[in-house]
């Protein structure tokens, strides 16, 4: 990409199309979770914060797209669910081959935003 992006649509629409609706449904899916997120790009790639802390992230590639911070704690939570996917340190990676699996990434959202409340509380 050649140039910045400043929305999470711009960003979208410039993804091959068919990474489009994949992207467009996992935006979908972290919004349904957590709604109080703010969206917006950082890394030049679409960002959800909570409470001023990273949510999530996620990014389109040719054949993946892929959503990060994926903390040991819900690597460790959600191990069964996760193991068709490519986990790599802090990041999963889903094929675009395969259909979304919306629930899953609507868990994994409600997750992080769970861990971010509570680090919040013990502060």
């Amino acid at each position: 990409m050649k140039r910045d992006i400043e929305t999470v649509d711009e960003y979208i629409a410039m993804q091959p199309e068919t990474a489009q609706r994949a992207l467009s449904q996992v935006r979908s899916a972290i919004q349904k979770a957590a709604p109080e997120a703010e969206e917006s790009i950082s890394y030049k790639i679409p960002t959800y914060k909570l409470n001023g802390e990273r949510l999530l992230y996620f990014a389109g590639w040719k054949k993946h797209y892929s959503l990060y911070p994926a903390t040991k704690r819900l690597l460790e939570a959600l191990k069964d669910d996760l193991k068709t996917y490519q986990v790599e340190k802090s990041t999963v990676r889903f094929s675009l081959a395969e259909p979304v699996p919306v629930k899953l990434i609507e868990t994994i959202a409600k997750f992080r935003a769970q861990e971010i409340s509570e680090a919040g509380k013990s502060k």
